[in-house]
């Protein structure tokens, strides 16, 4: 499993350095405005709680590896609720109906973030416990590199604010440590597991083709951004008080 780690932190180093992560430590911009493709999330944020109930779990785990990742299923599962509370505090509920907002969840400028709990889910569903290892690893990396930026501008608005950003902010990167698991002894066991020719060819194209799906949302949520991201009064006033602190 070694060289699967390997592949990913790679990867992860990688991802780091994306056009999104740059726009949102840019400070010139008010946090609110580089956090503000948060509804443009919210397809995959709402359907990875069920990646984790519907996908990565089994009722009956037989295995150590499986009951590895029905703990961290079971961890991830509620991290939504996070997110709903977020969006209220960074003021994204919209005056619109039900079926408007039905449209934007499924529009063409969200098409990306929908894509990633299918291909997930496909990748997946019918995996061996190994495999399924493999895709949430590199889940792992990539929300931990994320959360790493994500927690800063969170930092920032609460300093403005005064709101605690649960979803965004410190507590969820806390949580989001880059692994399936928490422990020196379960991590020394999962990179000590010897993969078959077929299991490292499958880690690997699953490993790969997540990194290249986030890679693509982040260019959907920087796009979201910059077209919806328009100062308001609030936005101009936050800039007023960023200035004093």
């Amino acid at each position: 499993m070694q060289e699967v780690f390997a592949l990913i932190e790679k990867s992860k180093k990688e991802f780091t350095n994306l056009e999104l992560f740059e726009y949102m430590q840019d400070k010139s911009i008010t946090p609110s405005k580089r956090l503000s493709f948060a509804p443009c999330m919210t397809h995959f944020i709402m359907s990875f709680g069920d990646l984790n109930k519907y996908v990565f779990k089994e009722a009956q785990p037989v295995t150590k590896l499986q009951h590895i990742i029905n703990e961290h299923a079971n961890e991830d599962e509620e991290h939504w609720r996070w997110f709903v509370t977020d969006l209220e505090k960074l003021n994204c509920d919209p005056i619109q109906n039900f079926s408007k907002a039905l449209k934007s969840i499924w529009s063409e400028e969200t098409k990306i973030t929908r894509q990633i709990s299918y291909y997930v889910a496909g990748y997946t569903l019918t995996a061996e416990p190994i495999i399924k290892i493999a895709a949430i690893e590199a889940l792992e990396a990539v929300g931990n590199v994320f959360f790493c930026v994500s927690s800063q501008v969170a930092s920032e608005l609460n300093k403005i604010t005064r709101k605690d950003y649960l979803y965004f902010g410190e507590s969820h990167l806390k949580l989001e440590t880059g692994h399936t698991v928490g422990t020196p002894e379960a991590e020394d066991f999962l990179a000590k597991i010897q993969l078959t020719d077929s299991q490292r060819q499958q880690a690997f194209e699953i490993v790969e083709k997540i990194f290249q799906i986030f890679t693509e949302w982040t260019y959907e949520l920087l796009a979201y951004a910059q077209k919806y991201g328009v100062e308001s009064i609030e936005n101009q006033a936050e800039a007023v008080l960023m200035a004093c602190i």
